[in-house]
């Protein structure tokens, strides 16, 4: 979900689409028995690998359901079926709705599916001449801290290098982001499939995130870490904060498909806050999860996630084909092992309060601000500071996306082990007591070079493009 709010949104479909057309199918296996309740719900299912896409979708039609697109890459379906036994008709693969989970939740409440919360008010479409025009770069306390003044000066980016910014869409009239803004690589996925809806409508989450990374150094606003780069808008998070699985998945595959060097994801994956406990649905998302950021990073591209706001202490995800063996909380994308986790950090380099940790999942740290230092970037309309994770996280993208324009034969793993060893190492602070009554507000483990709270380190943008001026060989 987003880090800023949570949502809900149902697709509707005609349930003579879903179950009504079964005896077309090449199949000897006899009619199924449709059980329809109204109401078509979204489903991201997970086939073994190497499924074909007819059986697939053949698959899904024996479950009353509909297919909405196959990726045979992963073998992962989006399909929608009305039927309150889809899950369990379309077996032996495994299926899951993020829809169906917040309709239970609702009901176990008492709460009415048919009353959701209302969205988010839609935003003003912004005026390029009335956003303010003065200087602000002397408040972006978050550059200096990483370097990024400095490294721009040096290496601004390259235009062949595009970083996916998989959000809440990004404001394509903003003059920070107009040029930098790539609308045939941008996408909307909140169905689980790839479409022109991907501007930002409800929220300013995207539009901020975007211009951390690359706002224009023109003199005027903010300047991003690589403003010289490209940035797609891959909406994956709806108008009411939810960023279900399909969507997620959509994003990275989409991502992929367009050759984008690095994605940045400032969310978790819904219908749950964390998950801290294990089932089978879980389990469910972990795989599809695991199976498109491990394509994404076979393909090229570089996952760069938010390790979240809730202060948790987080245990690795496991790798697709897997279960998972520990207890605690995981975060998806971020516990994913292919995936650059970022914690936040304060500008005094302390973790934020707020932050996620735990060793083996954090890689780097960046800054995302305390209440009254936060992170100063563009919004529709102009510019505001906010905090986070999501605000650490595409400082990180904005490192790799000038560590790609550095050396554009390098692997998303190659990127990923030079963002490591060019940071600098914090070490666990001897007391965490941030509150001041006594008491250790989170634990450290591990040592300077790469602990829970900080992985490797401060990311560091001038290290990224240091080569160039020392000659030195980065990482490998």
């Amino acid at each position: 979900m987003s880090l800023l709010g949570r949502s809900l949104r149902a697709a509707v479909c005609a349930f003579v689409v879903l179950c009504g057309s079964v005896a077309a199918v090449a199949t000897a296996e006899a009619e199924p028995s449709c059980h329809p309740q109204g109401r078509a719900l979204r489903y991201v299912v997970a086939f073994d690998k190497g499924t074909p896409e007819a059986e697939a979708r053949a698959a899904v039609t024996r479950g009353c359901g509909s297919t909405t697109i196959y990726y045979p890459q992963i073998a992962v379906a989006v399909a929608t079926s009305a039927d309150r036994d889809f899950a369990e008709l379309v077996r032996p693969a495994a299926a899951f709705s993020a829809q169906a989970e917040r309709l239970a939740v609702q009901r176990a409440n008492g709460t009415s599916p048919a009353k959701p919360a209302p969205p988010r008010a839609e935003l003003e479409p912004t005026d390029p001449a009335k956003v303010p025009s003065a200087d602000r770069t002397g408040e972006q306390w978050d550059m200096r801290a990483i370097g990024a003044d400095k490294a721009r000066v040096i290496e601004p980016g390259d235009r062949d290098v595009v970083v996916g910014v998989l959000d809440s869409g990004v404001d394509p009239a903003h003059p920070d982001l107009a040029s930098a803004l790539d609308p045939d690589k941008s996408a909307g996925c909140l169905t689980g499939v790839p479409d022109r809806n991907w501007a930002a409508t409800t929220s300013v989450h995207g539009t901020h995130v975007a211009g951390i990374i690359a706002a224009a150094d023109d003199g005027k606003g903010v300047t991003g870490v690589a403003p010289g780069v490209r940035i797609a808008s891959v909406k994956v998070i709806d108008d009411r904060g939810y960023a279900d699985p399909e969507a997620a998945v959509c994003g990275l595959m989409w991502a992929a498909s367009q050759g984008m060097a690095v994605t940045n994801s400032s969310y978790f994956v819904d219908p749950w806050s964390l998950s801290c406990a294990h089932n089978d649905e879980r389990g469910v998302v972990n795989e599809v999860m695991a199976r498109a950021v491990e394509y994404a990073t076979s393909a090229g591209t570089l996952s760069i996630a938010a390790a979240t706001n809730e202060a948790a202490e987080l245990v690795p995800s496991p790798r697709s084909g897997a279960r998972s063996g520990a207890d605690g909380c995981q975060a998806l994308p971020a516990g994913l092992r292919d995936v650059v986790a970022v914690s936040s950090v304060s500008q005094e380099r302390v973790k934020a309060g707020y932050s996620s940790y735990g060793l083996g999942v954090i890689d780097v740290a960046a800054p995302g601000g305390e209440a009254g230092q936060c992170v100063l970037s563009t919004v529709p309309g102009g510019y505001a500071p906010l905090c986070g994770t999501s605000m650490a996280a595409p400082h990180v993208a904005g490192v790799a996306a000038l560590l790609a324009s550095e050396h554009p034969g390098h692997s998303a793993r190659q990127l990923r082990r030079t963002l490591g060893a060019q940071a600098t190492p914090i070490a666990c602070p001897a007391d965490y007591d941030l509150t001041g009554d006594g008491t250790q507000d989170a634990y450290c483990t591990g040592y300077a070079g790469f602990n829970g709270f900080y992985g490797h380190g401060m990311v560091d943008a001038l290290a990224a493009v240091a080569p160039r001026r020392t000659g030195a060989n980065p990482a490998r």
